[in-house]
């Protein structure tokens, strides 16, 4: 397989795209990363998202041209007849619609459930929402800090003293993540079965999902327990020169191993004391803050003890191990993975195309 075969398994495959800001484009630039033809429906003043989170003064932001590479946009205006008669003739044509309206709004654009299925039969549309098309938060504003308070994701985060706020957007990514899994399960009984899908995903119910390990440890009290910073072996540490490190030494062998090379054998022992293990957390911080962070990164580098330095984002690039896969290009994160060996080779920016342009999609 050629790096331009990379993205051809999904290839033949037509997704009209009507969500804005992060979740909705996020799930369809994946698609579009492995071959899907995707084209995104903006309204006439186009996606926010070409203007927040940017500092720059002019043209189009990074973020939004990452979120929407490989992508064909336009903008049509719903409430338009001329306008909602070619977003019909697109459906027709189409594997997959998705969109982020709030519950109810796309209906009243003229294209509820009963009329997709109408103009196809075999459509799959995933609706991505906060809360889900129903239940009492159906209509509730949110964003992602609202839909991890809600999981309790927030409350389970940070450190005792205080949750901390996530970042990037976890409940966002984790949305779309799940409609992206959604959609190709879908297109699967598309091809086999000829059938479409309504696919009701909502983001504060995809971050509840990751909250499994709360859930069945309810005992669990944020920064106290085996993963949430009450243990020594599994902590974020400060250097002297302000830098920080990470050490995962869960298993014992891990713990030994960093132990024996800072020179702290008496500490083996000690690893599953009580949590939170204040004390021997303590005696953590003052060892790892007597040196600088390349003291740190030099002496355990070889060491099979689960330690990594905290990256900043301008540091990236550097990387060993990023230059060795390309995970990084000029253009932000590549795709995260390899397929038969090769990297995916991607499609960095969209394009801008007309109402007749689409007509001839």
């Amino acid at each position: 397989m050629t790096r331009t075969a990379t993205r051809a398994l999904l290839e033949g495959v037509r997704v009209l795209d009507l969500s804005q800001y992060i979740p909705g484009p996020f799930a369809t630039r994946q698609l579009a990363d492995l071959g899907a033809e995707v084209i995104k429906i903006e309204p006439p003043d186009g996606d926010p998202m070409r203007r927040i989170l940017y500092q720059g003064n002019q043209g189009v932001s990074p973020i939004y041209r990452h979120l929407n590479r490989g992508k064909r946009i336009c903008r049509l205006d719903l409430k338009k007849p001329t306008d909602s008669q070619l977003l019909s003739e697109l459906i027709s044509g189409a594997n997959v619609l998705l969109e982020s309206f709030r519950p109810g709004v796309l209906e009243k654009l003229g294209f509820g459930e009963e009329r997709l299925k109408q103009l196809k039969p075999s459509i799959i549309h995933c609706a991505l929402s906060g809360y889900g098309q129903t239940g009492p938060y159906r209509n509730r504003a949110g964003h992602d800090i609202n839909y991890l308070a809600a999981s309790s994701g927030l409350s389970v985060s940070g450190l005792a003293e205080k949750p901390v706020i996530s970042y990037p957007p976890i409940a966002d990514h984790a949305g779309a993540m799940q409609a992206s899994t959604s959609i190709l399960a879908a297109l699967y009984a598309q091809q086999k079965h000829r059938i479409g899908a309504y696919l009701d995903i909502s983001l504060f119910e995809s971050a509840l999902s990751w909250q499994y390990l709360s859930f069945f440890e309810q005992s669990e009290t944020r920064g106290e327990g085996l993963l949430s910073g009450g243990m020594a072996c599994y902590n974020i540490y400060r250097c002297s020169d302000g830098n920080f490190i990470s050490l995962g030494a869960l298993e014992p062998h891990f713990w030994s191993n960093f132990c024996t090379t800072a020179g702290q054998k008496d500490w083996i022992g000690r690893q599953f004391e009580t949590m939170p293990q204040t004390s021997l957390i303590e005696e953590c911080r003052r060892l790892f803050a007597s040196h600088p962070r390349t003291h740190w990164n030099k002496l355990l580098a070889d060491v099979d003890c689960c330690y990594e330095a905290l990256v900043e984002p301008f540091e990236l690039a550097e990387q060993s191990q990023i230059r060795a896969r390309e995970s990084i290009t000029q253009h932000g994160p590549n795709y995260p993975g390899r397929i038969n060996q090769q990297s995916v080779e991607l499609d960095p920016d969209f394009s801008e195309i007309t109402n007749l342009e689409l007509l001839r999609w």
